[in-house]
């Protein structure tokens, strides 16, 4: 195994077992391993916090694991920040060895590291993804912050899989002006669906 897929020790904002709020997986349980580290820079990034990866301490991953393990969960979701600037190998392989789901959530603008079981992909303005990472997303989930912006989900659209769920999001601030666009778009092209950040109406993490 090289060095940098040997990565055991991973910067750690923070780690919470809640309730999906997004996507296909809206509604169930998961943990949440939110990694330090960012490099796209979205202007409205709710958790900016994140973004530097030396503010935030390092844990092992096997800490991680038998936090997870503490707890009911069955879906390990990791997130960031971006978490493709770091190996994802060893914590994904601990973690399935475990019996957990592994869930990613990325901009894809980083090469895939670990071993998934669902692939949300979130591509964004400010760095685009690799194209070898879109045929790997079993979700692409576009956040609308302008109208003009589901032109350009479309143009994501047509490079994933077919089987890729297509999800547009109101970016939270912007939510009711945009959310009635998102849902005229979809009644006229239903590929996509509507995806609400639905842990901040219920106010949990």
């Amino acid at each position: 195994m090289s060095t940098v897929s040997a990565v055991t020790m991973l910067p750690v904002m923070e780690q919470f077992y809640t309730l999906q709020g997004e996507g296909s997986y809206q509604g169930q349980a998961a943990y949440f391993i939110r990694l330090g580290g960012c490099d796209v820079g979205c202007v409205w990034c709710d958790v900016k916090e994140s973004w530097d990866a030396e503010k935030h301490p390092r844990k092992t991953t096997a800490e991680l694991v038998d936090a997870v393990l503490q707890t009911p969960a069955k879906i390990v979701v990791i997130t960031g920040g971006e978490p493709l600037l770091h190996s994802l190998d060893v914590l994904t392989t601990q973690l399935r060895a475990a019996g957990l789901r592994c869930h990613l959530e990325t901009s894809g603008a980083h090469p895939v590291s670990g071993h998934w079981d669902w692939i949300c992909l979130s591509p964004k303005k400010f760095k685009a993804p690799l194209p070898a990472c879109l045929p790997l997303a079993n979700e692409l989930k576009v956040v609308i912050f302008h109208p003009s912006d589901l032109d350009w989900a479309d143009q994501y659209a047509t490079q994933v899989t077919t089987t890729c769920k297509l999800f547009l999001q109101p970016e939270w601030d912007r939510a009711e002006k945009i959310t009635p666009l998102l849902i005229e778009k979809i009644k006229n092209d239903p590929r996509w669906q509507l995806s609400l950040q639905v842990h901040k109406y219920i106010n949990v993490p």
